[in-house]
Formats: structure tokens, sequence, C-alpha cells
């Protein structure tokens, strides 16, 4: 069977099980950090919330790549809903290429997500912000790293080292920094118990199997990941995990957006993954899938996505907000496994390293 169908001629050396991997062994430590990271970053989070809420606070900037830019729309999802605050997905171009300082980011939170702290664009986008007088907020893994530096407030994801290409548990973690912070902003009472009990629900989500899918997935060259609303971050990091672990070519669609077009290249046996959200985004989603469904396609869902799909396991009764977060963390043991049953190795993706240093 050839698996190496995109990565031709480049020596891969997959490891002999996956749970022999870096992937596995960081992506299972995420219950533990978010535990820690709930309790240590509880008064800055509180001071963070109040920043954000103040009557000065018109629009939230975000800036980052990569999977820091797909929490950071988990973010943007809580921010607009539930704070009812603009958010921006700030161009890291516009710091590091054009040198634009925008005029309305003085005094606004300009929030800088990154794991390692050190790309070049994402530090030069904070100089500008600064220039503009922008409220320079650092969402980072690595204390010590530059863009420390260069905030005016830092919020540590206490997620340790993370050697593995492949980012899991400093993902989780900024997904719960976002989930924290907005809890702060608004009802923390009511949701104090939504967020405490993430750390549990993260670690019966890594429990679960997903390797129902492993079989008609292992054959994919190509497929859709699906999300909405408080998912939709969610699709959009699945996508990249199947690209730089699996070797797969993925994209990740809102339902709404998919059938505007993209849908026509869906057939039969054409993989479709699932995201469903806990929230009225729902709305019109099963009819959509029982759609592929009669196409032929293999449509699997994290939870109930309809008849003839492959339902996934997942952690019962979470709150629409959370739920995505115990999904993710299911996948991240997926997509480690589907990577090794492809004959990669999910820590050494080819032509990768850790810190991607674009300008």
């Amino acid at each position: 069977m050839e698996v190496n169908w995109y990565y031709t001629g480049i020596n891969m050396q997959p490891a002999a099980h996956p749970s022999s991997t870096l992937m596995f062994a960081e992506a299972s430590e995420a219950g533990q950090i978010v535990a820690k990271q709930l309790s240590e970053n509880a008064v800055l989070a509180k001071e963070l919330a109040k920043l954000l809420m103040r009557p000065a606070t018109h629009t939230i900037f975000t800036c980052a790549r990569g999977s820091s830019d797909h929490a950071a729309a988990y973010g943007k999802f809580l921010f607009e809903t539930r704070l009812r605050k603009t958010v921006s997905s700030h161009p890291p171009s516009m710091g590091s290429v054009y040198r634009v300082p925008m005029e309305h980011m003085a005094e606004q939170p300009f929030i800088v997500v990154s794991q390692s702290g050190k790309s070049p664009d994402l530090l030069a986008s904070a100089e500008v912000a600064r220039e503009a007088g922008a409220i320079v907020i650092a969402i980072v893994n690595d204390e010590n790293s530059p863009l420390v530096r260069l905030a005016d407030i830092v919020m540590p994801l206490r997620a340790g080292p993370e050697r593995s290409v492949a980012a899991t548990k400093s993902f989780i973690a900024t997904l719960a920094a976002f989930a924290q912070i907005m809890s702060e902003c608004i009802d923390r009472q009511a949701f104090e118990p939504v967020i405490s009990a993430l750390p549990d629900q993260l670690s019966h989500a890594w429990a679960a199997s997903w390797d129902e899918a492993l079989a008609p997935f292992t054959q994919a060259r190509s497929l859709f990941v699906l999300g909405r609303g408080p998912s939709f971050g969610i699709g959009l990091e699945a996508a990249l995990k199947f690209k730089e672990t699996c070797g797969i070519h993925a994209e990740a669609f809102s339902t709404a957006e998919v059938a505007h077009g993209p849908m026509a290249v869906v057939d039969r046996n054409f993989p479709i993954l699932v995201f469903p959200p806990l929230d009225e985004a729902r709305a019109g989603m099963d009819a959509l899938l029982g759609l592929f469904v009669e196409k032929g396609a293999i449509v699997a869902g994290a939870g109930a996505v309809g008849k003839g799909a492959i339902e996934l396991p997942v952690v019962a009764d979470m709150h629409p907000v959370t739920a995505p977060i115990a999904m993710i963390q299911s996948f991240y043991r997926f997509a480690n496994a589907l990577a090794i049953e492809r004959g990669f190795d999910p820590d050494t993706p080819p032509l990768l390293k850790k810190v991607t240093e674009t300008i």
C-alpha cells in the first residue's frame, strides 16, 4: 500500500507504537497542565477581564499564526458572543512586512498568541502595536522569550517544554486560557463549575478511543474537517494536524460555508470529520451531514452526527463552551495513531521545525 503519496522521496522513521511518540506523551499531559494553569493564572485572568470589559475597550485585536491562530479563532468566538466585543484578527504581515501602525489600536488590547514567543513576524507586530499605543498582551508558553519583554501583560500557558513539532498541550492550554478569561468577564459564579471541571474532562477525553475511524481515514488523500461557532477553531486545528502529522491534504470549513461550493468535491468514500457545536450553531448540520452520507462520503463525528455516520465517543454533558476543548484532546490521540498507521513520525514532520521563523 502506498501511503507516502505526498512526501515522496523523504526517508521517514515512524515510531514503533503510537504511545511511544512525544506527541502522545505531551498531549496526554493536557488535563494536568490545565488544572495548574487555572489555579496559577486566576488572579491574572481577573485583571485581564477588567481590561477587556472596561468601556474604553471597543476592539480586541489578536495576532498569531498556525495553531496559535486557531486558538485565537476560538477566543474570538468567546469574546464576540459572550462579551459582545468586536475582535479583529490582525495579520502579522501588517507589522513585519508593511510596518503599518493602526491608529485605532491606541489603548486597545492587542493579544499576541505564541507557543515559543520567538517568531520574528509576531515580535514585529507587537512592536508596531506598541508604537500605535496598544496594550500588548502575550499569551505565551515560553516565559523567557523575546515576546515577553515586549508585552505589557503576560499570561503564561504553563504547559512546560513541548518538543514535538506538532503543538498539542500548548494549544489546549491556550483554549483554556481564553475560556478562563471569558468566565471572569461575565458571570464567574455561573461559569466557574464549567471551567473547573475541564481538567477531569480532558482526562476522560484522552481515554476515549476514536480507533473506529482509523481504517477509513488511513487511505485518505484529501478530506474535510467541519465545525461551526465554538468548534470552528478546533476544526482549523485538526485540519492542520492532518497535514503536518499524517500527510493528508485537509481543509476546514464552517458547516455553513461548505455548502457554498466546496461540497461539490465530496463523492463516494470522501472522508469528513465533524466537530459538532453543542449550541444553536448546530442548526442545519444534521441535514447537511445526511446529504453527505447519501452521497457515499465517510462521515465521522465527535458524538452524535446522524444515521450512517461513524459516531466517535465524547465526554458526556459538557458545556458548549468547553466541549470543543475535550474534542480536540480526543482528536490528538487519534491523529497520532493515524500518523503511525500511515507510516509517518508525527514528532518530526518533513520540512518543519518547532519554531517557525516567518518574517
